[in-house]
Order: structure tokens, then C-alpha cells, then sequence
């Protein structure tokens, strides 16, 4: 109801919250500890709802971003200290802003193809409990 929330990071782009999973945690937890740590919204794993995965190969990096939906917490997002992304504020779908960090544009288009967002490609694989398929992420034409 509220649309997205992003953050400013301090390099200038606008992020969703995320960060790196650590040895033997799940990426469930990973989320939950990543979204308290950035924003300081408290969720449970159970309000977890994991996307896929996303591989892209940008200037000589290979990155894999796992995408999830938090569909429950509790508090209010603020800018918590050393942290590199703050100033979160809630953007509805219909506004997005421009200047979004790359992996966070192709999540988004991964999980609402429809959105008109422009980023470079990414080979996008949906978790499910059947076969899993790949799709390539392109945004907008």
C-alpha cells in the first residue's frame, strides 16, 4: 500500500535494502537481518517471501542478487548509523524515481515486468517448487 521504500546511498543511487548473506544463514534471515540493520524495521523470516535470483555480468563483476518480498514488520523506516544507505521514504509504483542502483531496477522489473524501468539485462530464475525457468530481464523497450 505504501509502494516501494528506497534509500539513498551515500554514492548518490537509490537502493532497495539488501546486502550480503553470511556464512550458514538463509537468505530469509539474511533479509530480515538486513532489513533491521539498514532501516531499522523489525520483520521474521515467515514474513518472507523469497523472488529468485538474479545473474548479471557488469564491467568484469558477476553478480547474483536474490530478490524477496517483506509482507510484514513493524516500525517506521529511519537512517540508522554507518550505514551506507539512508533516508528512506516510501515511492508508489506509478512514481518511481530515476537514478535507481542497477540490481535493485532489475528486481524490481523481475518481480513487475510492467514497471518502466530502464536497466541493463539480467537472466532472471523464479523460485517455485516446479522446474524452474530462466528469463532474461531487459526492461523496457
Amino acid at each position: 500500500e505504501q509502494g516501494i521504500l528506497l534509500g539513498r546511498h551515500h554514492r548518490g543511487t537509490l537502493e532497495l535494502p539488501g546486502g550480503t548473506v553470511e556464512a550458514g544463514e538463509s537468505f530469509e534471515a539474511a533479509v530480515v537481518r538486513e532489513l533491521g540493520e539498514e532501516t531499522g524495521l523489525i520483520a521474521r523470516p515467515g514474513d518472507v517471501r523469497l523472488l529468485g535470483t538474479l545473474v548479471d555480468h557488469v564491467e568484469g563483476v558477476l553478480r547474483v542478487t536474490v530478490g524477496a518480498l517483506v509482507h510484514a514488520w513493524r516500525g517506521q523506516p529511519a537512517t540508522q548509523p554507518d550505514e551506507s544507505v539512508g533516508g528512506w521514504a516510501w515511492h508508489p509504483l506509478d512514481q518511481l524515481p530515476d537514478g535507481l542502483f542497477v540490481c535493485s531496477a532489475q528486481i524490481l522489473t523481475a518481480w513487475r515486468p510492467d514497471l518502466p524501468i530502464d536497466h541493463t539485462p539480467a537472466h532472471f530464475t523464479p523460485f517455485t517448487h516446479r522446474a524452474p525457468t530462466t528469463t532474461t530481464v531487459d526492461g523496457p523497450a
